[in-house]
């Protein structure tokens, strides 16, 4: 159980750590992942974001 416990909090912080949507961090973090590994919303935020 502590294990779980140990696994959702550090799920949270790393969560937490995530740039913001359409920062130039993120676009850039999105350049380099695979865009087969893209959602959808990931892909028009991109678009919105990062592009136009």
């Amino acid at each position: 159980m502590k294990k779980v416990i140990a696994l959702l909090l550090v799920s949270f912080v790393v969560m937490g750590c995530a740039p913001e949507v359409g920062s130039p961090e993120w676009c850039a973090d999105m350049k380099e992942k695979p865009k087969g590994d893209w959602t959808a919303s990931e892909a028009t935020d991109f678009t919105k974001h990062c592009i136009f």
